[in-house]
């Protein structure tokens, strides 16, 4: 099979900028004149070329947002007004969904049905979402023994950093920058280097929704320099960040020094799992479409299946009918499900992995090889067996179309299973007894658990992990109190003439 090339064609039409750095409203090249090519994962070609800036560039864009903080153009202004302006963005964005998710597809790799129902619209619900919280930023009155009015308000930090990865770039950007800007903040936009279009489309529709000059800022580049820079600059006065558990944990450390408030959605290795009372004909939809959505790139993926033993080889028999068929490749065919990974590192990464099982003994049920279509980066749907619990396939974040099977026999068991990898962001139950879910849920050390279904998220919903999976938490009016800070004023009434 080969992939239609038609990425070009695709994102000619979207009109959002020649791919320029957008610093205090206006579109600039970087100062050394440096661009970058960005390279389709589904063709292997280049889609476009940006502006790759340097940390001069990075200094340029955190005086923006902080004049534009300072200044009160938009810090000042009232919740309700922000949210009117944001629900303008909303507005643009559902005028231009089809470009955005053209848009999307290409830049990710992402199959244009998800591009379009997941991502576009995932992120239009969370600016709407944002948008409804700024209609009531209230603080409140505190009784106290003395003889004095104390109220609490809730304020902007300031300016904030937004850090975001490659797999999900227009969701993980909204769901930073919509409730940091309802809250009144400034921000600086740092998208990752290999999927940058996104986060460029998204600073155009805000200027043209009114958000003043300043206030939204994106800067395309190199992650480790510009990262670092912009966590540690002593004019940025809060860090939002998400990718891997690794980089960062090196960015809480740099944000330590000069103590700033640091959220983080890190890595996270799920485990879902399957009791012999399921409904098995569902649960075997939801386990599929837990590991290969986004060709298994994301944090909140199940690639982890355990499974009673009364029912193991059952589940194996029929994952290696069904996977096979899953639709795979062309990213433009409306009825595919899984397309490339994001790059040829992490092509290389997944096989690596894969060999690695192999090698130390695992049952290939289906997939396990990359494919050739014309160009791009795929690697099948693969199913491992026979894997122990310390196997790097199971120990660690694979971040592919990969799922491991391992078979368990008690509750007690599977619940130990589940908590034993480092990471603690997703969960899953899938089973009819309603009593079992709730012992067992309760036990997950997980910041989220889905039963009986698999990653449904919705804005008002808060997610984040535990362990090695981060802190903090997005979506909902948590999100929105990340981007808060509290002040408590006391007046002093005299002496109370009773």
């Amino acid at each position: 099979m080969t992939i239609t090339d038609n990425a070009a064609e695709a994102t000619s039409s979207v009109q959002f900028s020649p791919g320029q750095l957008f610093i205090g409203g206006e579109w600039r090249e970087a100062a050394d004149g440096e661009r970058r090519d960005v390279i389709s994962p589904a063709t292997g070609r280049v889609i476009a070329s940006v502006a790759w800036a340097s940390t001069a560039d990075v200094d340029v864009a955190v005086a923006a947002a902080r004049e534009s903080f300072d200044s009160g153009v938009w810090s000042r202004l009232s919740g309700r007004e922000r949210s009117r302006i944001l629900l303008k963005a909303v507005d643009i964005l559902r005028e231009r969904r089809e470009e955005l998710a053209q848009l999307e597809s290409h830049d990710v790799g992402k199959p244009i049905t998800f591009a379009r129902i997941v991502d576009v619209e995932h992120s239009i619900l969370q600016f709407e979402y944002a948008a409804s919280l700024g209609q009531h930023l209230d603080g409140s009155v505190r009784e106290i023994p003395a003889n004095a009015h104390a109220y609490i308000r809730k304020e902007p930090i300031g300016v904030v950093a937004a850090i975001t990865p490659f797999n999900f770039p227009l969701i993980l950007s909204s769901t930073k920058i919509a409730p940091a800007l309802v809250a009144g903040n400034s921000v600086v936009h740092k998208p990752a280097g290999d999927t940058p279009l996104s986060a460029l489309f998204m600073a155009q529709v805000l200027k043209d929704a009114g958000v003043p000059d300043g206030v939204f800022n994106v800067v395309t580049g190199s992650g480790a320099s510009l990262g670092d820079h912009l966590v540690g600059h002593p004019q940025v006065d809060k860090v939002a960040f998400t990718g891997s558990t690794e980089v960062g944990a090196h960015a809480a450390a740099l944000a330590s020094r000069t103590l700033k408030p640091f959220t983080a959605e890190l890595g996270g290795n799920a485990a879902n799992i399957l009791f012999a009372d399921a409904d098995l004909d569902k649960a075997i939809g939801t386990i599929i479409g837990a590991f290969v959505f986004n060709a298994g790139q994301f944090c909140m993926a199940g690639p982890r299946l355990l499974v009673e033993r009364p029912i193991y080889e059952t589940v194996l028999g029929i994952l290696s009918e069904a996977v096979p068929g899953v639709p795979f490749g062309d990213i433009t065919d409306e009825t595919t499900v899984v397309g490339p990974v994001a790059s040829q590192k992490q092509l290389d990464k997944v096989t690596a992995l894969v060999e690695s099982a192999r090698k130390n003994g695992a049952q290939v049920v289906c997939g396990g090889e990359q494919a050739d279509l014309g160009g791009g980066f795929y690697y099948r749907p693969t199913v491992l067996a026979g894997l122990s619990s310390d196997a790097e396939c199971v120990r660690e974040e694979v971040f592919g179309p990969v799922l491991t099977v391992q078979p368990f026999d008690t509750e007690e068991e599977a619940i130990a299973m589940a908590n034993g990898t480092a990471y603690g962001l997703a969960s899953g139950i899938q089973s009819s007894d309603i009593a079992r879910i709730h012992r067992v849920a309760k036990r997950l050390d997980a910041g989220i658990c889905w039963v009986n279904g698999w990653a449904v998220l919705d804005p008002a919903v808060p997610f984040g992990g535990v362990k090695a999976s981060g802190w903090g938490r997005e979506y909902g009016p948590e999100a929105l109190a990340s981007y808060q800070r509290t002040k408590s004023i006391v007046i002093d009434l005299g002496e109370d003439p009773a």
